[in-house]
């Protein structure tokens, strides 16, 4: 491993331990960052299939990951109820594309249909049921935890920074059965250790800043 995968190994390390064990404490913090994150994500796998592209292999695919990502973390900072939406929304898609790449499906319009249908389900439930805290823990958990096992697999595996960006939890599952129980082990105690720290603590949804 060279000094700059090191590098870039040990960065998504720390921000994948934060995420996962203090999400939900740091998450108007971290919001912002989150909202791009996703938002860029998944504005360069929608122009993937739209043109049937690999990921991030051409400069209409990066702006539009950069524009979608900027718009996210805007509008999140923004409104306290679309922050709370994409947190959801992010949880369902991600579990979709987790669960697609579970049952071994190729990356297609399947796999990005079943993201965003988890994704609007993902809204509706924490809404409809007023679990805001709990989607942010879980999605601060499962995100975290995803993160830390696409460290690990691009720093020793050889994953790549396209396969990073695209959904570390669909290749990790994919790759191996072992990084899958590291993963679901993490998530687990990533929310354990959530809800036992936050039992007294909750967030104070901020009015709209314009």
């Amino acid at each position: 491993m060279g000094f700059e995968s090191l590098c870039a190994t040990l960065i998504a390390l720390f921000l994948g331990l934060v995420l996962c064990f203090a999400g939900y404490r740091l998450f108007l913090t971290l919001l912002p960052l989150w909202g791009f994150l996703f938002g860029f994500a998944l504005g360069a796998q929608s122009i993937q299939l739209l043109f049937g592209v690999g990921f991030l292999e051409t400069i209409t695919s990066w702006l539009v990951g950069f524009l979608v990502g900027a718009v996210f973390a805007l509008l999140s900072y923004l409104f306290f109820a679309f922050a709370v939406a994409m947190i959801a929304g992010s949880l369902g898609y991600g579990l979709g594309l987790g669960f697609m790449g579970l049952v071994a499906v190729d990356w297609n319009w399947l796999v990005w249909l079943v993201g965003i249908l988890a994704a609007i389900a993902a809204i509706a439930v924490t809404f409809v049921l007023d679990l805001q805290k709990y989607a942010i823990i879980v999605a601060t958990a499962i995100g975290g935890a995803g993160i830390i096992v696409g460290a690990l697999m691009f720093g020793y595996v050889g994953m790549t920074v396209d396969e990073f960006f695209e959904s570390p939890i669909r290749f990790a599952v994919q790759d191996s059965p072992l990084w899958a129980i590291v993963l679901v082990l993490l998530v687990a105690l990533g929310i354990v250790s959530q809800v036992v720290s936050n039992q007294s603590y909750e967030i104070e949804a901020y009015k709209n800043r314009i």
